[in-house]
């Protein structure tokens, strides 16, 4: 599937103050409104309009396993290079292995995340990809992706990043470790996970 973009908002970076809260820099979260009451939004407002296409094309009301409370599924991270085969994780079974098994990059290439979603039962707003890097324990890099609101439907959803850079040259090589989570407006954690990735002079 292709990447989201209708309700997709740009990319911001977080401050340590909002990684708690999950709350982008600058960004107020809208009111919480139900799929009725979307429905009833100002059809005279095209800016709304085109949001009630985006949001609600192929929006199956119900759609979900009842016994299952989660809005959101997290189904799989994976490492996209142009020119060579995506890499793919699980993240519906065991998350504890995962940093025992790190993504090999090779310095200085440019790589994307791509995380593969579904929601159920209800819309889920601004929903948000938070991550935080880390190198023998010190912080190197925190930044939060705004994904976007969507509705349930049986189908899968799919954000990628935008490009990012591996650093390069021997002081950048070596083990790095990540803490992952997808939360939203409502300040909830749908899921958080811990994954890994080695900078190498070469793929290996």
């Amino acid at each position: 599937m292709a990447e989201e973009e209708a309700n997709t908002p740009p990319s911001v970076e977080d401050d340590d103050d909002n990684e708690s809260t999950g709350t982008a820099a600058g960004y107020k979260p809208p009111a919480k409104k139900t799929l009725e009451e979307i429905q009833k939004l100002d059809d005279d407002d095209e800016s709304l309009v085109k949001y009630k296409q985006a949001l609600l094309a192929g929006m199956e009301a119900g759609t979900g396993d009842p016994s299952d409370p989660r809005r959101v599924i997290v189904e799989k991270m994976s490492l996209v290079t142009e020119g060579r085969e995506d890499v793919h994780v699980d993240l519906t079974g065991d998350l504890t292995k995962l940093k025992s098994k790190p993504f090999v990059i090779k310095e200085g290439a440019e790589y994307k995340i791509r995380v593969t979603f579904k929601v159920q039962h209800e819309i889920v707003s601004g929903l948000r990809y938070h991550q935080t890097t880390y190198r023998k324990g010190i912080r190197v890099d925190k930044t939060t992706y705004m994904v976007g609101s969507y509705g349930p439907k049986a189908e899968s959803h799919q954000y990628i990043t935008p490009i990012d850079e591996a650093p390069k040259g021997m002081v950048s090589r070596g083990h790095y470790t990540v803490k992952s989570k997808f939360i939203d407006d409502d300040k909830h954690e749908h899921l958080s996970w811990e994954w890994s990735f080695d900078i190498k002079k070469d793929w290996e």
